[in-house]
């Protein structure tokens, strides 16, 4: 039996949810205490891993348990009491990678799976209780499900955004492009390379019938790989518009002129903003990579934190916590600080490199894993050189953050609110300790706002919301251009994988495939 258990009505709490043709009822084994019991007819099954047409490196669903009385339940099944297997319906065998689903500590359960060949009759899904089916959860589909490799674009962007259920409307790109209401490119061909190459990471990139083309401005271009491999990845799942604009891979955003300013400000795309420049946001290198190696090249991605965040609140240690290197100044002072107050604060540089004097004084902390930081009740979130980018995945702990004040940000800060989602800090940390105990003798208030954060990015950091957002920018900038985007003689084409693994038949009409070519 688990006690007090808690329930919250599945209608009202419960994802509204358009499922494609593919469908599964899966429910978990739960003992409690009460007189409703659990409903394998009336749990919930949602996420894009259910549609053939949502293509991602890593394909995923959701899973919630629900009463008889049609309540949520929001504790955890017991360890191992399902598993879900999938399969190709080809006669050839294909490969399917499904790891144990991840439990998210709330009732619900994350379902992940990679494939690793395409199936062109779909796939089957098999969810298991106790080795036995779970109410009517096996379907399967018809239509051609493909591999992350397969180089097979949906033509019609809006069947590609409705299998995605992207957003309608991005507040962060709404507010990026107002100083863009046109942009002419042959204006950036001269301006941006005299400005700006000299900073030595920028990218030019031309997208010209669903091709990718490049030029490396500047010395320090080698992050390209990540912007290449996002790039490549959301042309073999959509038509693309014709484009071409300027990526900056380095840390700190560029574009420090105003709307107002004669000249006015150029189209830099970065991975960061900040309150003085003028760049357009995307999704940081770091979470796009994570989602496309996920399973397999990286261990910590916004899937895999999310059935990794250590303890129940209640057997948290009651500290807030920091491990990071010395790439800002506030950082090192948080050092002293744990120092002086050990009973709120556990903090260490594990790396130094801007600040290698201080090293004797404040010591080298030993690396610890990423997971293991949720054993702690608070985190503290501290700027590198530009916003940290471990943010994100802070926020999918179920972890307080405190978050120190910063000019920085990145593309999906618009959507959290300070004091509902994370608590503010001040920007040279003075009020932090008081912020802490605050948490202690508020405890429910401080799990609450932990709890909210969690929810907001468990929802707009779902990986196929970041190929959404890609594709938006990339949308929203080719509406703007006022000249006809070009291939540059000293452009480069970047070539989709050869491997023979990323062979696949696309099934699509002839004359659909007449057109591409």
């Amino acid at each position: 039996m688990v006690p007090h258990l808690q329930l919250r009505n599945a209608r009202s709490s419960a994802p509204r949810v358009v499922l494609a043709s593919l469908v599964a009822a899966v429910c978990v084994r739960v003992g409690f205490s009460g007189s409703a019991e659990l409903d394998a007819g009336k749990c919930v099954v949602w996420g894009p891993g259910l549609s053939p047409a949502a293509v991602l490196p890593v394909r995923y669903f959701y899973i919630q348990s629900v009463d008889s009385e049609g309540r949520n339940i929001s504790v955890s099944p017991a360890a191992d009491s399902f598993r879900v297997k999938i399969s190709s319906l080809e006669q050839q065998y294909v490969r399917v990678h499904v790891p144990a689903p991840l439990d998210r500590g709330d009732g619900s359960l994350l379902v992940r799976y990679r494939l690793y060949g395409s199936s062109s009759k779909g796939l089957q899904i098999e969810v298991l209780y106790q080795d036995r089916p779970v109410a009517d959860s096996s379907r399967f589909s018809n239509s051609p499900v493909y591999h992350e490799y397969c180089v097979c674009p949906e033509r019609d962007p809006r069947v590609w955004s409705s299998a995605l259920q992207c957003p309608e409307q991005e507040p962060q790109i709404q507010q990026d492009f107002i100083s863009f209401p046109s942009i002419d490119l042959q204006r950036l061909l001269q301006e941006v390379p005299q400005r700006f190459s000299r900073r030595g990471g920028l990218v030019h990139y031309s997208l010209i019938n669903n091709q990718l083309h490049r030029r490396s401005l500047g010395q320090y271009t080698d992050f390209k790989m990540f912007s290449d491999e996002m790039l490549l990845s959301l042309a073999r799942k959509v038509r693309l518009p014709d484009v071409e604009f300027y990526i900056n891979v380095g840390d700190w955003p560029m574009e420090n002129r105003k709307a107002g300013d004669k000249p006015g400000p150029v189209p830099i795309i970065s991975w960061c903003g900040s309150s003085d420049t003028r760049d357009i946001i995307l999704p940081t290198y770091d979470i796009t990579h994570s989602c496309l190696e996920a399973m397999r090249g990286v261990t910590s991605d916004l899937l895999s934190v999310q059935g990794n965040t250590g303890p129940v609140w209640s057997d948290k240690t009651e500290k807030a916590f920091f491990r990071g290197r010395d790439s800002r100044e506030e950082r090192l002072r948080l050092v002293t600080m744990s120092k002086e107050n050990p009973e709120l604060l556990d903090a260490g540089i594990t790396a130094y490199f801007f600040f290698r004097d201080r090293e004797k004084d404040l010591g080298k902390a030993p690396l610890v894993g990423f997971f293991d930081f949720f054993k702690y009740k608070y985190q503290v979130n501290v700027d590198g050189t530009v916003a940290a980018y471990r943010f994100p995945y802070l926020m999918l702990g179920d972890s307080l953050v405190f978050k120190q004040d910063s000019p920085y940000y990145e593309h999906f800060y618009t959507h959290l609110e300070a004091g509902v989602h994370y608590i503010p800090v001040k920007r040279d940390l003075s009020d932090l300790l008081q912020k802490i105990r605050w948490a202690q003798k508020n405890d429910t208030k401080a799990e609450a706002i932990a709890k909210s954060g969690q929810s907001l990015v468990r929802d707009v950091l779902q990986p196929h919301r970041l190929y959404c957002y890609y594709y938006s920018v990339l949308q929203t900038y080719a509406a703007r251009q006022s000249t006809r985007p070009a291939v540059h003689p000293d452009m480069e084409l970047v070539p989709q994988p050869s491997d023979h693994s990323a062979l696949c038949d696309c099934h699509r009409s002839p004359e659909e495939q007449k057109n591409e070519l």
